[in-house]
């Protein structure tokens, strides 16, 4: 079975992240729009890059992703090439909570406002996701999370 991947990257111009995504994942990473199902190498990962709106507007979907990679490492490996924070969808089903993954291959959530445009959501007004801020206490979402509020967690295998 494989998996989708959906990464933001902060300000990474596409042709630098293809190459970065093959190092990051140790795999041929064939672009969506030349990708060919009938020719595709057995090994290969099919990625679509592009430029969106808003904080953290560089959009990664990685597609047929081997389960045997982790996804928290490559991200972590991908954020340390691109010297770039990156951020990963988290558990708790809301839409503006996500994990921000540093260079130093740091893990934190945090929360954005989400705006639905005709370009897709937006992600702006970046905030810690912290016991100090009102939506995140008490019964929230983020309590629920293996990710909870004010936790900083390394990466490992990320340097």
């Amino acid at each position: 079975m494989t998996e989708l991947w959906n990464w933001r990257i902060d300000r990474a111009a596409p042709v630098e992240v293809y190459p970065a995504l093959a190092e990051a994942l140790g795999r041929v990473v064939m672009p969506l729009a030349i990708a060919d199902p009938v020719r595709l190498p057995t090994y290969a990962v099919v990625c679509d890059v592009w430029e969106a709106p808003g904080e953290f507007g560089t959009v990664v979907d990685c597609y047929g992703v081997p389960e045997s990679l982790n996804e928290q490492r490559a991200i972590a490996a991908l954020a340390r090439l691109l010297d770039r924070n990156c951020l990963l969808t988290d558990d708790t089903l809301d839409a503006g909570r996500h994990l921000l993954v540093a260079p130093d291959g740091t893990i934190r959530p945090v929360h954005f406002d989400v705006t639905e445009t005709d370009d897709g959501e937006v992600l702006t007004n970046q905030r810690l996701c912290t016991l100090t801020h009102p939506g995140c206490r008490g019964w929230s979402r983020c309590h629920r999370s293996r990710w909870a509020p004010d936790s900083v967690n390394p990466a490992r295998a990320a340097a």
